[in-house]
């Protein structure tokens, strides 16, 4: 049975005691059924800890670290900005790109973006999930929306721009500097022909059309990840 882990917001350490909170308390003692003694592993930007059940009072676990299982990741940061597209499918994109290894989601208003808020709070929560159970150690940025005028403007990036109308099929990877790589995906619509030329436009952007079809927004960005993910590492 692979060890139970769990993601832990604060600091954490060598030999450290804590408490975890109500909902993961809730997980370990009565969904995974774990005992006092017993060991799971927590997670953040440290790095990754086993710990032990030190008791269970009041329904709350308290543990203590007791060996450091990895160091934190020295890693590629893969950017997504992509357009809010209705709940379920969001849902499953935001959980396969996080799987995939993307580092910050950027949610964008575009033109043609139909639903235009997103429940950052379910986001945060969806990545958590997903990096827990993918065995990653540092978990996903998920960034406030902002219209596209303002993204290009303020972030320095290498941008791939998930172009229709491209003939590129190929990523140049002499191309990519040291800067994060962002995805950039459109709405279900596609972009408008003014937010094509803007993204054009981009300093250090890579048009490529990724497959003949018309793919589904969250179909569209699965595709691209692996491909990037194919390039760069």
């Amino acid at each position: 049975m692979s060890i139970i882990r769990l993601f832990f917001s604060a600091t954490l350490s060598a030999d450290m005691i804590d408490k975890l909170d109500k909902s993961q308390s809730h997980y370990l003692t009565k969904v995974m059924r774990i005992k006092e003694n017993e060991v799971f592993s927590l997670f953040n930007k440290d790095g990754e800890w086993e710990a032990k059940v030190l008791g269970i009072s009041k329904n709350i676990v308290e543990f203590k670290t007791t060996k450091q299982l990895r160091q934190k990741e020295n890693f590629k940061e893969l950017w997504l900005a992509f357009s809010p597209i209705k709940l379920n499918f969001q849902n499953f994109m935001i959980q396969k790109a996080t799987e995939l290894g993307v580092t910050r989601f950027l949610p964008i208003i575009f033109d043609r973006t139909v639903v235009r808020k997103i429940n950052k709070d379910r986001l945060e929560k969806i990545v958590i999930e997903a990096s827990e159970q993918s065995n990653r150690i540092n978990v996903p940025i998920v960034e406030e929306s902002q219209n596209l005028n303002n993204f290009l403007k303020t972030t320095s990036i290498d941008l791939i721009f998930t172009d229709l109308n491209s003939n590129n099929k190929k990523i140049d990877k002499s191309k990519l500097t040291d800067k994060p790589v962002c995805i950039i995906t459109g709405p279900e619509g596609d972009f408008s022909e003014p937010e094509r030329q803007k993204i054009l436009s981009f300093k250090s952007v890579q048009p490529i059309k990724i497959n003949e079809n018309i793919l589904r927004s969250e179909t569209a960005v699965i595709s691209a990840i692996s491909i990037i993910n194919y390039v760069i590492n």
